[in-house]
């Protein structure tokens, strides 16, 4: 069936990417767009760095996959999980370009902040379809500015307990999925690290002895760890969670409340929003959208309107 608005639409693909137990979920998405009347161009490479660079000649106008053409695309699918969703938005932040998403990574936090399908891609693919009859909703970025440059982040930067864990979870190869996060989140507990942090909040510093920082636009990351959960996509302004130096029984019994998002009133945690936020701290390693961003310090702007996306709901 035909869309209304046929589309050029450039779809990067993850490799590892996987529909169902053996399907490879990417040509399944291209042949759903192209069926609905879109122009669909394929993009597969088997390292990251080949697929952002034949994204970015391919996102500014010069050859489309393998096809040729130099027509700008209307929108960017990434088809696979959060480390995807990063690295479209360091290529279409700020360019008009809009981005689409199908999940099928292990956390998928910002699509679950979009209010997609993050468990289900055959339900992700059918809805795409129908978003791109639509009109793309703008949504706040990050842009994260540290010693490797700037970074453009779409759903949050961590700087304590879960940067370390994803640390972690990066280094192992086993297991495959949420199990290797659950295992490098055990791990990292039993070595409880307290760190010194300076924390300067829109020009204001403070100094923190703390566990865990998270600044984001997205309510959740490891899969749906809820630290930020009144975060909200699109109101131009960041969430800022600071959780206080604790023993690591302390932090074991708060860890429950921290996954559900119910953890607000306690007089451990603190939680603000701000414009900017930088941290600083020795030895501590900062990742946005799951990728490691490199050592602190980091400073942290939310850039308004600076995303759009194709997203089923009102995002505010």
């Amino acid at each position: 069936m035909s869309t209304h608005d046929p589309k050029r639409l450039l779809v990067a693909v993850n490799p590892s990417a996987s529909f169902g137990r053996h399907r490879p979920v990417g040509p399944v998405v291209v042949d759903a767009l192209t069926k609905a009347g879109h122009d669909v161009h394929a993009l597969e490479r088997s390292s990251e760095g080949e697929l952002r660079e034949a994204l970015r000649v391919a996102l500014g106008g010069g050859a489309l996959g393998d096809a040729g053409g130099a027509a700008r695309p209307d929108a960017l699918v990434v088809v696979g999980g959060d480390g995807m969703v990063s690295l479209g938005t360091g290529l279409v932040a700020s360019t008009g370009i809009p981005l689409a998403l199908v999940p099928t990574g292990t956390g998928n936090d910002f699509a679950r902040a979009l209010g997609l399908p993050f468990d289900d891609p055959a339900r992700a693919i059918a809805q795409l379809v129908t978003l791109l009859d639509g009109s793309p909703r703008p949504v706040d970025a990050l842009l994260a500015r540290g010693s490797q440059g700037e970074t453009w982040v779409a759903g949050g930067v961590s700087a304590g307990f879960d940067a370390l864990v994803n640390e972690r979870a990066n280094r192992m190869r086993r297991p495959r999925g949420r199990a290797r996060y659950d295992i490098a989140l055990a791990l990292e507990l039993l070595r409880l690290r307290q760190v010194d942090y300076e924390v300067v909040v829109d020009g204001v510093p403070q100094e923190v002895a703390g566990t865990l920082v998270s600044v984001g636009n997205a309510r959740s990351v490891g899969g749906g760890i809820t630290l930020l959960p009144d975060a909200v996509v699109d109101d131009g302004l960041l969430d800022l969670l600071i959780v206080d130096r604790l023993s690591r029984r302390a932090f074991l019994r708060l860890f429950p409340r921290v996954s559900k998002g119910t953890h607000g009133d306690d007089p451990r945690v603190r939680m603000s929003r701000a414009k900017t936020v930088t941290i600083s701290a020795p030895g501590v390693v900062a990742y946005g959208d799951g990728e490691r961003l490199g050592p602190l310090p980091i400073e942290i702007e939310v850039v308004p309107e600076a995303l759009l996306v194709y997203a089923p709901i009102s995002t505010s």
